[in-house]
């Protein structure tokens, strides 16, 4: 199967200059202008493809180039933003620095951008997708308007899905980062001056409305099924549906029940746990088991990729969970877990925390995804000669936490495995929640099962009677279970806000209390918003984070 090439690629004008004896007076042989770009079906497809690109992990240093803060880039995507601070990862006290350590600790009292680190006001931070969100809102009218002699339609009904599932996913985000935020959805306000200053807080069910409308009309415009890997499909847009009606269900009527509904959908014999090799949690991750049954959905990645744009998206998520001081090899000779890749980035920010590894049952085959041990280099120019081994001991001296190898170093240099974004123990875990808490009942037969499938993979037994007597006591074993199924998968931060329990767990895991539910908006936004006469509200709860936030200790 082909895998699809992430471009965003706009034809250049061409101009071309008369001779000398036109007194050097330009002569245009073409020129290109909003008035007649997209003119063929084939840059119609090239212009509205520009969806894939705050989804891509092509690697680059330029902040200015705005991929640092792409959805899946660990220095400013998913792992950074719900998975580091939350209760999963360790606070990164040794070693950490600037707004990295501040996000260790889930401290947000600090109003700025957030970048790779550095904590002053010239920084990106994830508001450049709300111009994202404009761009595509404006794209979706284009394809509306599209001469149909142009323009097929089924072709427009393809991209129309593709940009309105990519607009959908960016709201989604950015809901889960900073609460509700103004947002341009109408294609005739794109160049609406009074709408676009109109900079305040929509409801949570307004933004909710808006993402939700997305999703579903994603899911009558995308195909089944495509020829080219990472390009989306009617599944993606049903499981992203899913998910996003299960966050929210508490408080939009019938989410419960539409979250259902698409795992009726799904739930079609097309997908299933992976349960091949020795430990097949573990080797799901590897390239070989790219697209498993297992994934409905993911990043793809090239062969080729060398970190820039021209050759792809590559695997990053491990360059900043390696050591900067671990050996190529073992103590005995043998290669080290890290002697493809070498030592990693500094005093690795994402670390394991100790007290989510002590969770695991010593039987669960998801443990070993992580590690508690290393081999030392003997210097930063010879990676070959251990030294010395780094253990659990060495914890508060060089390291905060174990080491997550839930996607193991294969190749030498970038690495080309797929990211799952999608997979079905995460359709079968929010079904089961999602039962419960329409039904507000003990779990159903049948929601039991779903839980148990997953942790049988895992090679653990089944819920204990205890864990399914009532609805929560079997929400309680479900989020458990999310911890240690989708660790690293950038979930974990969202999933305690939905049960409410953000502050309990960060608190029981690192002693530190969140400042916030959600980040604050950075001071510039809510400055410009005071020049048009509005109020911003810089920080966004949810109703209960008090009750959360007096509960942690």
């Amino acid at each position: 199967m082909k895998r699809l090439k992430i471009f965003a690629g706009m034809a250049a004008a061409l101009f071309a200059l008369s001779s000398c004896e036109n007194n050097f007076d330009p002569e245009i042989y073409g020129q290109l202008f909003p008035g007649n770009y997209p003119s063929t079906e084939a840059e119609y497809e090239t212009y509205a493809l520009a969806c894939y690109i705050p989804f891509g992990t092509q690697w680059t240093y330029d902040i200015g180039s705005g991929r640092q803060n792409g959805v899946y880039i660990p220095e400013g995507g998913i792992i950074r933003m719900f998975d580091q601070p939350s209760d999963v990862m360790a606070p990164w006290l040794v070693g950490g620095f600037g707004e990295w350590y501040n996000t260790a600790r889930a401290d947000f009292s600090n109003a700025v951008n957030f970048a790779r680190g550095w904590g002053d006001s010239q920084n990106m931070n994830h508001l450049g997708k709300l111009s994202d969100i404009t761009r595509f809102t404006e794209i979706i009218g284009r394809l509306e308007t599209a001469d149909s002699k142009i323009l097929s339609d089924s072709k427009r009904k393809q991209l129309l899905g593709e940009v309105h599932l990519c607009r959908g996913m960016l709201l989604y985000f950015l809901l889960h980062v900073y609460g509700p935020l103004p947002a341009i959805i109408n294609p005739g306000d794109v160049n609406n001056t009074a709408a676009l200053e109109n900079l305040v807080r929509p409801t949570l069910d307004e933004m909710c409305g808006w993402i939700t409308d997305d999703f579903e009309a994603a899911i009558k415009q995308l195909p089944e099924t495509v020829a080219e890997q990472g390009r989306y499909t009617a599944d993606y847009a049903r499981f992203c549906l899913m998910k996003h009606c299960l966050n929210e269900g508490s408080h939009m009527t019938d989410y419960y029940k539409r979250s259902l509904e698409m795992y009726d959908e799904l739930n079609t014999g097309k997908y299933d746990l992976f349960k091949q090799g020795e430990n097949p949690f573990k080797e799901m991750f590897y390239a070989k088991n790219d697209f498993s049954c297992e994934i409905i959905m993911a990043v793809s990645c090239g062969g080729n990729a060398d970190g820039g744009d021209a050759n792809g998206n590559f695997f990053p998520l491990m360059m900043l969970a390696t050591p900067n001081d671990a050996s190529k090899m073992n103590g005995d000779g043998s290669p080290s877990p890290f002697a493809k890749q070498g030592s990693g980035w500094m005093r690795t920010p994402f670390n394991v925390s100790p007290v989510i590894y002590a969770k695991y049952d010593a039987n669960d085959r998801r443990r070993e995804t992580v590690l508690t041990e290393y081999w030392v280099k003997k210097d930063g120019s010879d990676t070959q000669t251990p030294t010395e081994k780094c253990a659990p001991a060495d914890l508060g001296i060089k390291w905060d936490g174990y080491i997550i190898n839930k996607f193991p170093m294969e190749f030498d240099g970038f690495q080309k495995n797929d990211i799952p974004i999608a997979r079905w123990a995460d359709v079968l875990l929010m079904m089961a929640e999602a039962e419960v808490r329409k039904t507000n009942a003990a779990p159903s037969a049948a929601a039991v099962q779903a839980v148990n499938d997953v942790r049988a993979r895992a090679g653990v037994g089944g819920l204990s009677a205890e864990q399914t007597v009532s609805k929560d006591a079997f929400l309680d074993a479900i989020l458990d279970e999310r911890g240690k199924e989708f660790l690293y998968e950038g979930m974990r931060k969202i999933d305690l806000i939905r049960f409410n329990k953000y502050a309990q767990a960060c608190y029981k895991a690192k002693k530190i209390k969140p400042t916030h539910q959600y980040m604050p908006l950075p001071n510039y936004i809510v400055d410009q918003a005071k020049n048009y006469g509005k109020t911003l509200d810089q920080t966004y709860t949810r109703p209960g984070w008090e009750a959360d936030l007096s509960a942690a200790r």
